[in-house]
Order: C-alpha cells, then structure tokens, then sequence
C-alpha cells in the first residue's frame, strides 16, 4: 500500500488529540489509531489498518509517534 500523498499526524493537542493531514487536506482530529485509519480510507487508502499505521514510514509523526496521544506535562 502506498499513498502519493504525505500523511502528516501532528503532536497532541490539549485534549490528546492529534490533526490528520492528508495531502493538502486536514482531514480531521484523531483521537486513537483507528480514527487515523478511518481518516486514510475516507481518502481512498482502503487497505489500511492499525498496524499498518503503527509501522509506516510513509507517515510523519511529529511530537511523537503512535503511541503519543494527550500532552506530556512539564
């Protein structure tokens, strides 16, 4: 499966969640794995799946990977 479109997953907001761009497009806010997968599908990556997106390298995780969902407290 490949996408000639960039993913961008951007670091956690406030409230965990973290925004989906695809492309050009912010394809909405994440909250998990699967709301990543939905977000990817709903652009036409219908083969995708949660480890699929845990191991991609064609996925940019900024702020940390998959496993980063709600802000580190300082």
């Amino acid at each position: 499966m490949a996408s000639s479109q960039p993913v961008v997953i951007y670091p956690p907001a406030e409230d965990g969640g973290r925004r989906v761009r695809v492309g050009e497009q912010f394809r909405g806010m994440a909250y998990g794995l699967l709301d990543i997968v939905e977000f990817l599908r709903l652009a036409g990556l219908d083969d995708v799946d949660d480890t699929w997106v845990r191991q991609s390298g064609l996925i940019e995780w900024r702020g940390g990977g998959p496993d980063a969902w709600g802000r580190e407290t300082q």
